[in-house]
């Protein structure tokens, strides 16, 4: 029996009562500092002051807890707006906004489809805003929506981690490695890439992901319309 559907022990009057939310907080808070190396079951429990063998009861394995983990997160993420192109980028800003407060949720993304509630649920409030749009492409589009935002934040976290492993922002990076590119391009080897590295508008993470976005919804619309 999946998680999902297995019972949580009865309550038992003891000095740390257990519950499987209570479990799942504490190793969020474990990840949320320290990175999904931090989280073990072992860990959890010291979390919780409790015994290890406690949370068997509860849990049965580690991948297990990673799951209930996942799915409490995509309770945080709960796409709105009015028709679905609306929804959609409620979708992906959502995403985008919670995985950069959960940095060890873009590692765990991307993969197998989440089957628990809160997943379901944020997948439903989608799907139900594609209503008007033909029931073979509804999934196509919001994969390719959700490849988008799982791309553009799992590359925006491991800039965030290289930051803080080499202790150099992006500006002290661009210091550090620009004379080099510099030489580089003035070989004339690449003449595209050079004009667009010193002509082209460089843009903040922010705008970069809204326009990117953009390009996207207006082919999905384009595409649709037709």
């Amino acid at each position: 029996m999946l998680v999902w559907e297995r019972p949580e022990p009865p309550d038992r009057p003891v000095p740390a009562p257990l519950s499987r939310e209570r479990i799942v907080r504490a190793a969020i808070r474990l990840a949320d500092a320290d990175g999904l190396a931090a989280v073990s079951l072992r860990k959890v429990a010291a979390a919780l002051d409790v015994g290890p063998m406690r949370l068997y009861g509860y849990i049965a394995t580690k991948e297990e807890l990673l799951d209930l983990m996942v799915d409490a997160i995509y309770a945080e993420m709960r796409p709105t707006g009015d028709g679905w192109r609306e929804v959609l980028r409620s979708l992906a800003e959502t995403t985008r906004t919670v995985a950069h407060q959960h940095e060890w949720f873009a590692d765990l993304i991307g993969g197998r489809p989440q089957l628990g509630p809160h997943a379901l649920a944020r997948g439903e409030a989608v799907v139900a805003a594609m209503g008007g749009v033909d029931v073979d492409s509804v999934m196509p589009v919001v994969d390719a929506v959700n490849a988008y935002v799982v791309g553009v934040v799992r590359r925006e976290i491991t800039e965030r981690r290289a930051e803080r492993a080499t202790g150099m922002d992006k500006r002290q990076w661009q210091a550090t490695f620009g004379p080099y590119l510099e030489r580089t391009l003035a070989t004339g080897r690449f003449p595209a890439l050079a004009t667009v590295i010193r002509d082209a508008a460089h843009w903040d993470a922010d705008r970069t992901f809204r326009t990117g976005l953009d390009f996207l919804l207006d082919g999905i619309e384009a595409r649709i319309s037709r």
